[in-house]
């Protein structure tokens, strides 16, 4: 009788682990809210047609070291995952924007899901005459975060907002914010479609 117990609650661990290794949420870890990112406007149904992202938005994870490592030009806002390709996809330069004002201060929001040690959260913009057509590339982004937030390896809350001055940029940009992880080899990516 004790073995067959045993055997269930291995059984039941098992499944337990298995059931929390492929879930969402287990694998989520953080996504920008404001400006909203591509992946939250699939997970949230305002855009159709996602793929898999719709379920995770939080877990676009993939290699840090952004703009020298880091996912590979094309693939920067899927952060290289080939599952999460379709927000490289630039739907025709149609995806929605959040209007900003240039020269003032915004308020960067993340939601986070899983938090880790963290050693910054970086945000690139797309240079002028940028082509909202095409998939984002290294050359498309000014080579310089205009807003950098280190955080010395701590960990962050369910919720981290910083505050910024926006660059002096007029019509349809992309900002791509890149939040960097201190104990792994990764870092988050997430792209926001902009209009000033």
């Amino acid at each position: 009788m004790r073995k067959k117990l045993t055997s269930l609650l291995v059984g039941l661990g098992i499944a337990g682990s298995t059931m929390l290794a492929t879930s969402g949420s287990a694998q989520a870890h953080g996504y920008t809210d404001s400006p909203i990112s591509r992946q939250q406007l699939c997970g949230n149904g305002t855009v159709r047609n996602c793929g898999q992202i719709q379920w995770e938005p939080p877990s676009v994870e993939g290699p840090k070291g952004f703009p020298a490592r880091g996912p590979a030009d094309g693939r920067i806002c899927a952060g290289g995952i080939g599952r999460f390709s379709e927000l490289d996809d630039p739907r025709g330069g149609n995806w929605p924007t959040t209007k900003l004002t240039a020269g003032q201060s915004h308020t960067f929001v993340w939601r986070i899901t899983a938090r880790h040690a963290t050693t910054d959260f970086r945000y690139y913009i797309t240079k002028d005459g940028w082509d909202a057509t095409k998939p984002l590339t290294r050359a498309d982004l000014d080579p310089q975060p205009f807003l950098s937030v280190p955080f010395g390896g701590r960990q962050p809350g369910a919720t981290v907002t910083h505050s910024g001055v926006l660059p002096q940029k007029t019509g349809r940009h992309l900002i791509l914010g890149v939040w960097t992880i201190a104990d792994t080899g990764n870092a988050f990516y997430a792209c926001s479609d902009v209009r000033f």
